[in-house]
C-alpha cells in the first residue's frame, strides 16, 4: 500500500513538473493579410512570445470570422478572433473583448448612392463568403429592402474588392474594419470614392442587438482635407478573442493577462489596442468565459470583502466625507488629460505645417524623428494614465496623417533629387 502511494505521488509530481515546463504551441485565426484582425494578432503574438517564451503563437490567414468558428470548433486552431455577432460553437470560449469594428459602406461618386437603401441595382464588391464582413451584410440589407435579387453581390478577397471599387468594376464596397484602415484610407484618396452613412441603426438593434451605434469622426482618413468632411453616423460591432476550450487554462490566463497588463507594449505596435478594456463583470462577454480568462479576471476574489468587511465598513464612511474633494480632483484629472492631449496634438499640427514647407531630406528625416519621439512620449503617457485612450484615439488619427504627409514629401524630395 505504501509503495503504491509512492507510485502515485512520485507520478503526480513528473506530471506537475512535465506541465510547468510544457510549451504551448498555438494557431490563432485571423482574416485577411492586410486587415486589423492579422495586425493585431501578429503583434500580440509577439509581445506574449516576449514575456512567455513557452507560448508560441503562429498567426494563419482566413477569410474571417465564420471560418475561423468552423476552424475552432474543427480544433484545427486554438484561438480566433471574430466578429461579436458570429454564431459559436458549444467548444468555443471567450477571452476578451477587443477593439470596436465599424461598418464601412463606400461607394463611386457617380453610383449616385446616398444610402444603404440606394444599393439596389447596383454591382456590391464583398469579402468572400465565411468572412464576418459577408455575414454582417446578409443580416443588415433586408432592413433596407435588398436581396439578392436586386443588387448584384461581387465576393472577392479584401484586397480585390478595393481594387474592384476603385477602377470602376463595382459601384459600393461594404467591410467591417477598425476606424483608421490604411486600406479605407488609400480608397477615400481619390475624390472618387466616398462614405456612405448607415442610418436607422436603432430600428436595426431591434433584431440584430449585438450592432452598437457610433460615427466615422471628422477627418479620420485625413485631416487636411478633411475626410470625411463631418462625423458620418455607422454601426459597429465588437471583435472579440476565443479561444478553444481545450487550451491550456494556464496559457489563456497569461494571454489575457499580456492583452490588460502589458498594454503599452501592445499599443506601441497597434495604436488601436488601447481600446481594450476590462469587462465591467466575468460574465458580459456574451459567450461562456475560458477558465484561464476567468482566473484572471477573477484574481482579485470577492472574499476579501467578507472576510474584511467591518473594515471596509468603517473606511466606507470616512470615504463619504471625501467624495466632493474626489469628484473635484477627478474633474481636474479629465481636464488635465485633455489638456495634455490637445497639446499633442498641436504638435503634430505644427508638424504637418513645417513638412509642407522642407526642401531637403536631411531636415525631414529629423522632422520624422521628433513625430516618433512624440508618439513614444504619447505612449507613456497612455500609460500612466497622463491621457485618456480617447484622447489617445483622437491623437492617432493627425498622427496618422503626419506619417503620411511625410512620405508623400519625401518621394516628392527623392524625385527632385534624382532629377537635379
Amino acid at each position: 500500500m505504501v509503495l503504491i502511494s509512492l507510485v502515485a505521488a512520485l507520478a503526480f509530481a513528473m506530471q506537475w513538473v512535465r506541465e510547468q515546463n510544457r510549451t504551448h504551441h498555438l494557431v490563432i485565426a485571423t482574416a485577411s493579410r492586410d486587415g486589423e484582425y492579422f495586425a493585431f494578432a501578429s503583434v500580440l503574438a509577439k509581445v506574449v512570445s516576449r514575456h512567455h517564451p513557452e507560448i508560441k503563437i503562429r498567426v494563419r490567414e482566413t477569410a474571417g470570422s465564420v471560418e475561423n468558428m468552423s476552424l475552432l470548433a474543427q480544433n484545427q486552431v486554438q484561438l480566433a478572433i471574430v466578429q461579436s455577432d458570429t454564431p459559436v460553437h458549444s467548444s468555443v470560449k471567450a477571452v476578451a473583448y477587443l477593439f470596436p469594428e465599424v461598418f464601412h459602406l463606400l461607394a463611386t461618386a457617380e453610383s449616385g448612392i446616398e444610402g444603404m437603401a440606394d444599393l439596389r441595382g447596383k454591382r456590391v464588391a464583398l469579402t468572400p463568403e465565411g468572412s464576418g464582413s459577408y455575414a454582417l451584410f446578409q443580416a443588415v440589407s433586408p432592413h433596407y429592402g435588398l436581396n439578392e435579387t436586386n443588387y448584384q453581390a461581387i465576393p472577392l478577397p479584401a484586397d480585390q474588392a478595393s481594387a474592384a471599387l476603385q477602377e470602376g468594376q463595382a459601384d459600393a464596397m461594404f467591410r467591417v474594419i477598425a476606424l483608421g484602415s490604411t486600406s479605407v484610407s488609400h480608397l477615400l484618396e481619390t475624390s472618387q470614392i466616398r462614405l456612405i452613412p448607415i442610418d436607422q441603426v436603432e430600428a436595426l438593434r431591434l433584431s440584430l442587438p449585438y450592432l452598437e451605434a457610433t460615427q466615422i469622426p471628422k477627418g479620420t482618413y485625413n485631416g487636411a482635407g478633411p475626410i470625411p468632411p463631418e462625423n458620418i453616423p455607422v454601426v459597429a460591432v465588437r471583435a472579440e478573442l476565443v479561444a478553444h476550450t481545450g487550451v491550456s487554462e494556464e496559457a489563456v490566463r497569461e494571454i489575457t493577462r499580456t492583452l490588460f497588463e502589458l498594454r503599452s507594449e501592445l499599443v506601441a505596435q497597434y495604436p488601436r489596442a488601447a481600446n481594450i478594456r476590462l469587462p465591467e463583470s466575468a460574465e458580459n462577454l456574451g459567450i461562456p468565459l475560458h477558465p484561464g480568462a476567468r482566473a484572471y479576471y477573477n484574481q482579485d476574489n470577492p472574499n476579501f470583502w467578507l472576510e474584511y468587511a467591518e473594515l471596509i465598513g468603517l473606511l466606507l464612511s470616512v470615504a463619504v466625507l471625501l467624495v466632493s474633494a474626489f469628484w473635484q480632483f477627478r474633474l481636474w484629472l479629465l481636464a488635465s488629460q485633455k489638456n495634455r492631449a490637445d497639446r499633442y496634438n498641436l504638435e503634430i499640427l505644427d508638424i504637418i505645417e513645417q513638412v509642407q514647407t522642407v526642401d531637403n531630406l536631411e531636415h525631414l528625416y529629423k522632422i520624422r524623428h521628433q513625430l516618433f519621439e512624440i508618439f513614444a512620449q504619447v505612449v507613456v503617457d497612455l500609460d500612466k494614465d497622463r491621457i485618456s485612450p480617447e484622447s489617445f484615439q483622437s491623437f492617432t488619427f493627425p498622427w496618422d496623417v503626419a506619417i503620411t504627409t511625410i512620405r508623400h514629401r519625401e518621394m516628392i524630395l527623392l524625385n527632385l533629387h534624382h532629377k537635379s
